[in-house]
Order: structure tokens, then C-alpha cells, then sequence
């Protein structure tokens, strides 16, 4: 069973949908914490629901670069992680943590990689320019993390037509019930690949 640490910095459904399949049996693992870069989120309301240990840790209240990557690497540690899922974690991942964890960190993104993909697409600002080109379709990606912000290797993705009446919001909902199921299904099939790994 391994070790499946969340980073979060929002309301954390994908979080919850990540949880509920830990709970179900889906997910061949256990979530030993959850990293933050904010205060009071939702995504800590879930954690302590659910009795899962949760760090606040931004590069801001350090005063290095640093010693921010020390300390969270040493947390990462210290929760034997052997996975990171990032599930809508607002920062950068620093490069020592992506080189650390290769092959090891995946990340959810609202649309249909490569497209709407890189610095600046993010949250609305990916279904508003979806719409904006008339995109017929849109969708989710689960992909592993690279220095390249959204360019690392694809590991599953989900479609969803984009209706002539979809305002962003209503892209986003539909958008976003896809995601709960694919980031789960994506992490279930690597917690299978590195537990026959250590059982090997």
C-alpha cells in the first residue's frame, strides 16, 4: 500500500475525490498528508474530516528559496511519500522536489493537453479562452510533472463537447464531474505499478 501525499490550494473536490477512492478501495494506497500554500481552505476542512495530516508551507514565510524547498522536502520525508498528487495546487512544484519524486508527482489540468496548456492557464482562464476560440470540445488531463509547467508526459484525459449555450461556469461543472473520476482512476493504476514495485 503506498504512500499518496495531495497538494492543494483551493476547495479540494479533486482532493475529496481522492479520499473517497482511498476509501472505497479504488486507490491501492493511503494519504499520509496534505501540503498547502494557503490559510483556511476547504481543502483542510476535508483533511481534518478525514483525520489526515495537513501542512501550511509557502515559499513567502521562508526566508530562503531554500530552506522553503528543505523544509518541504523533509516533510515529504517524514510522510514516507511515495506519490504526490497535485489537485489544483496553485504555485510551482520547486525542481528539486520534481527531480526527487520523478515519475512520481501528477497534476489534474482543466482542458485537453497540449492545447490551453502553460503559464497563465489555469482555472476560468481555460474555459473562458476555450469558448472564446469556439473550441467543439474541451476536457481534462491527468499528466506527470515536469519542470514545463502542464508538458509532462500525458497519462489519461477526458472529453466533454462544449455546448453552444456553455458559459465558462457551466464548462467548468461539467468539466470538473470528469475530473473527479479520472484523477482517481489515473492514481489507482500508478499506486498498482509501484506497489508491485516494492513487492518486487
Amino acid at each position: 500500500m503506498i504512500n499518496i501525499v495531495v497538494f492543494a490550494s483551493g476547495s479540494g473536490t479533486n482532493f475529496q475525490a481522492i479520499i473517497d477512492a482511498v476509501e472505497s478501495g479504488q486507490i491501492n494506497g493511503r494519504i499520509t498528508g496534505l501540503i498547502t500554500n494557503k490559510k483556511e481552505i476547504q481543502a483542510i476542512d476535508r483533511a481534518q474530516k478525514h483525520n489526515i495530516a495537513h501542512k501550511y508551507l509557502t515559499p513567502s514565510n521562508f526566508s530562503s528559496h531554500s530552506n522553503y524547498v528543505t523544509t518541504l522536502l523533509n516533510q515529504l520525508e517524514e510522510w514516507d511519500t511515495q506519490l504526490i498528487a497535485l489537485a489544483g495546487y496553485m504555485i510551482k512544484v520547486p525542481p528539486q522536489i520534481i527531480e526527487t519524486y520523478k515519475n512520481r508527482i501528477v497534476n489534474i489540468h482543466p482542458s485537453l493537453l497540449p492545447k490551453y496548456g502553460g503559464k497563465g492557464f489555469y482555472g476560468m482562464n481555460v474555459h473562458r479562452a476555450v469558448i472564446n476560440n469556439e473550441e467543439p470540445e474541451s476536457g481534462c488531463t491527468v499528466h506527470l510533472v515536469t519542470e514545463e509547467y502542464d508538458q509532462g508526459p500525458i497519462l489519461g484525459q477526458r472529453k466533454v463537447p462544449v455546448k453552444p449555450s456553455d458559459d465558462p461556469e457551466t464548462l467548468a461543472q461539467r468539466i470538473l464531474k470528469e475530473e473527479h473520476k479520472l484523477f482517481p482512476e489515473v492514481i489507482a493504476k500508478l499506486a498498482n505499478q509501484l506497489n508491485k514495485k516494492s513487492n518486487a
